[in-house]
């Protein structure tokens, strides 16, 4: 893993006051006693030592280490002086406004981040081909991510950056759980957001000073407890977030905090609402699911063009069965019951979502696992 700048400010040294104080003091302690031995170079100019005399060398005015001792008013105006570096330094970081507990926060991300990245194009190949084998029907997203993976490879990037994805298709064909599993498979940290539930900005990117719920967002969050600076954020069913307008008419919707964060200029220098300094989240990958691109605005789309996905088939969910299934160690005859059942109760126009598939599969480990009646 390589370390990424991701907090975009100067962080102060940790030299304290006491320790600024204690070497102005030694400064002007050594300025003092160069003035010292001028003087007295110049009036041992006019009376030099005589040389035949021993005893001359070792009374020499000029070998000897004058003590000095600071007035009261030296170390007042060392004190003030010492305050002032302290504050203009606080200031010059961007950090002074904070209150300690954040600063406190913030600190863990002085040093950097980790950024995650794959060794090979061969492992990219691998990671596509897995992805692909899963979620078939995910084809034309599983492409994009194959080539960006070995672009960043190939151009020897600090870390896998994907661009971001809107995934546009039918209710319960995967779109989420394909994202997922991209995350896993990269060993990437992620997060999924239910846009139904956090229609606003204000849960993923933060809240300002002022209002009642005001905090760092969960993808800071997450940033901050990981320590790895481009995790994966899964948005889910976008398109439901609509619009939320707070009482001084100000739009803090989901789709409108977004769109800083998936153009690389401007992500790479965002501030934080909270925080109210700038990080590079630049790396930070994003996957953000819709079933229709209608209600979604015009920026979004320029920045994010849909990916159209197509429905499922029986025979895309017969496989995926069989194949969880398989990898779940589950019995034939379980896995023939969840065909079957997938066959019977699905249509050619309207088959049955891959959630239910998924529940299916999930109910047969539960009673495999059970107790068995003789």
């Amino acid at each position: 893993m390589l370390r990424h700048k991701i907090l975009l400010v100067k962080y102060p040294s940790d030299e304290t006051q006491k320790s600024i104080e204690l070497r102005l003091s030694e400064h002007l302690k050594t300025l003092r006693r160069a003035m010292i031995h001028v003087e007295l170079d110049a009036l041992l100019a006019e009376d030099p030592p005589r040389p035949a005399d021993p005893k001359a060398a070792a009374d020499n005015p000029r070998q000897m280490a004058p003590i000095i001792t600071l007035a009261d008013a030296d170390c007042r105006k060392i004190t003030r002086r010492a305050k002032r570096l302290i504050e203009r330094r606080e200031a010059a970081s961007g950090l002074a406004h904070l209150r300690k507990e954040d600063r406190d926060r913030l600190a863990a991300l002085r040093d950097g981040v980790n950024l995650i990245r794959i060794p090979s194009e061969h492992r990219a190949d691998e990671i596509a081909a897995e992805l692909h084998a899963e979620y078939p029907w995910m084809a034309p997203a599983t492409e994009i991510i194959w080539h960006a993976l070995r672009k960043s490879v190939c151009e020897g990037w600090p870390g896998v950056r994907l661009p971001p994805q809107l995934l546009d298709g039918p209710p319960g064909i995967g779109k989420s759980t394909w994202a997922r599993h991209l995350a896993t498979a990269l060993r990437m940290p992620s997060m999924s957001v239910e846009a139904t539930v956090e229609n606003a900005s204000f849960g993923v990117l933060g809240c300002q000073r002022g209002w009642a719920t005001a905090g760092p967002g969960r993808l800071l969050q997450l940033i901050l407890q990981e320590r790895v600076g481009n995790p994966i954020v899964v948005i889910d069913e976008l398109e439901k977030a609509g619009r939320v307008t707070g009482t001084n008419g100000g739009s803090y919707d989901l789709c409108g905090g977004l769109l800083p964060l998936l153009e690389p200029a401007t992500a790479s220098h965002w501030t934080c609402p909270y925080f109210q300094v700038p990080f590079d989240l630049g790396q930070v990958s994003w996957v953000m699911t819709v079933n229709a691109t209608r209600p979604l605005p015009e920026p979004l789309l320029s920045r994010c063009p849909p990916i159209r996905l197509p429905h499922l088939t029986t025979s895309d969910l017969t496989g995926f069965a069989r194949r969880q299934g398989a990898r779940r160690a589950l019995s034939d005859d379980s896995i023939d019951v969840i065909v079957e059942a997938i066959q019977a109760s699905a249509t050619p126009a309207q088959p049955i979502s891959l959630r239910t598939v998924m529940r299916m599969i999930a109910r047969a480990e539960t009673l495999e696992a059970g107790p068995r009646q003789h």
